[in-house]
């Protein structure tokens, strides 16, 4: 049995620490049980090739999940655009395992810079993707078109230009008969699954109306050092530069989106809104929003109040809530009610007696892998991170804005190649800050 230690984590990492994210991973169950075929291919087939590109704590923690979801896996190659993050993720992940001979990765296998990534995937066969969202498209791109089964964290792009590109690769990918899971894990979250089956069976009746939260403190912020240039500056601290995040209501309230679209079936057609920095103002918060709320519709009528908040001090809640047409639902609570209000169905389960759904991820895709099967999660994971990027352009803007004005959107943030000489896409003025969007003011592009 793998002997379980703490990872070292990089600064900064967010909410998923490493021990929630893999505290069950040796005894998880599947939330949904594979066949008697797929449970022998797991066993005994050829070992696999795991690749690592972006060191940072979700990729380490999700390297765990992997090599503890397959026996015949075994991590090859890693890349970063630091050194220091690869040297890190790696002593973690040995740590981890204890000496058990699922790490492999011999030092001129260890690729640094912008263009690591592709050394990385060309020695794999399943390839993890944790960078800075802003480059993810270009990553998914080249691991398809060189055949490798993917998993990519969420959200799969910054701008509608890498949208596109992520839309367009998913239809290859399916073609080629790739897996690709996105970290999108509620869809693997055993009451998530468990409710939304009670919602299409007419539970709750026609789902009307809406909320969806993310609000919370936020998150870390590394100072500039001095000798630092601007580029690796805004590289290490990715989270307030929207060229490599896309700010908070894409980074981390996409989850909440997501689900929005998924219970009420549709993605939104358009989007109205209002956001600003009132808190997090200071020279080390870079370009993104303290707060934004959302108001989307969906093409059956559907109203969706969407908010995400990082101030410190106020309400937290993460948490998804609809109203239907016989009554309504409150996923936090696991409690769905009829229209007077009275209690029709409560999940049996508390927090932490359900299987890992970050474990479940990687149980899946292996298996999958094995079996021979297709998961296809890039073009939903392409459309609830565009409907973020169209919450965040009302916001930005002040405007009400279309879906498909969104998708074509000439908007691009993330340029396609990189050198460490190279010009971030947004610079500091003479004071030390960086341009901020203004409603009324900021154009939809």
């Amino acid at each position: 049995m793998t002997k379980k230690k703490n990872i070292n984590q990089n600064e900064g990492e967010s909410r998923r620490s490493f021990v929630q994210k893999t505290a069950l991973a040796t005894s998880v169950i599947l939330t949904m049980p594979l066949g008697v075929e797929s449970m022998a291919n797991v066993q005994g087939d050829k070992k696999l090739k795991l690749a690592l590109v972006g060191c940072g704590g979700r990729g380490s923690g999700a390297t765990v999940q992997a090599l503890t979801a397959d026996e015949n896996v075994e991590l090859v190659a890693m890349a970063d655009a630091f050194g220091d993050r690869i040297e890190r993720s790696l002593k973690g992940i040995q740590e981890h395992f204890d000496g058990e001979k699922k790490i492999n990765v011999k030092e001129k296998n260890r690729f640094v810079g912008f263009d690591a990534y592709k050394k990385a995937i060309d020695l794999a066969d399943v390839v993890i993707l944790t960078t800075p969202p802003g480059f993810r498209p270009y990553h998914f791109e080249y691991a398809i078109n060189n055949d490798k089964h993917v998993f990519m964290e969420k959200p799969v792009a910054t701008d509608p230009v890498g949208i596109r590109k992520v839309l367009e690769m998913a239809k290859i990918a399916k073609s080629k008969k790739l897996n690709v899971v996105v970290g999108l894990q509620r869809h693997y979250q055993s009451k998530y699954i468990d409710l939304k089956q009670r919602v299409d069976a007419g539970a709750i009746g026609k789902i009307r109306s809406g909320q969806v939260y993310w609000n919370d403190a936020g998150v870390w912020v590394k100072k500039r050092k001095p000798g630092q240039s601007e580029l690796e500056y805004q590289m290490r601290n990715w989270y307030y530069f929207n060229w490599l995040c896309g700010d908070h209501i894409l980074e981390q309230h996409i989850h909440n989106i997501d689900v929005a679209n998924w219970f009420v079936g549709e993605y939104p057609e358009s989007a109205q809104g209002m956001g600003g920095r009132q808190v997090r103002n200071g020279l080390d918060h870079g370009e993104i929003f303290d707060h934004h709320f959302v108001e989307f519709t969906y093409p059956s009528g559907a109203v969706i109040s969407s908010q995400c908040r990082h101030i410190p001090g106020t309400m937290s809640r993460v948490d998804e809530v609809f109203q239907g047409t016989k009554g309504s639902l409150e996923i936090g609570k696991g409690e769905i009610t009829d229209i007077e209000g009275a209690t029709q169905y409560k999940y049996p389960k508390k927090w932490g007696e359900d299987a890992n759904p970050y474990q479940v991820e990687h149980d899946k895709l292996f298996a999958s892998i094995r079996s021979g099967g297709v998961i296809a999660d890039a073009e939903n994971g392409a459309k609830s991170t565009l409907s973020a990027i169209l919450g965040r352009m009302a916001t930005y803007t002040g405007k009400n804005i279309t879906f498909e004005e969104a998708l074509n959107s000439q908007l691009h943030l993330m340029p396609e190649t990189f050198t460490w000489e190279s010009t971030p896409p947004t610079l500091p003025d003479e004071n030390g800050l960086y341009p901020i969007p203004t409603p009324g003011k900021t154009k939809f592009i």
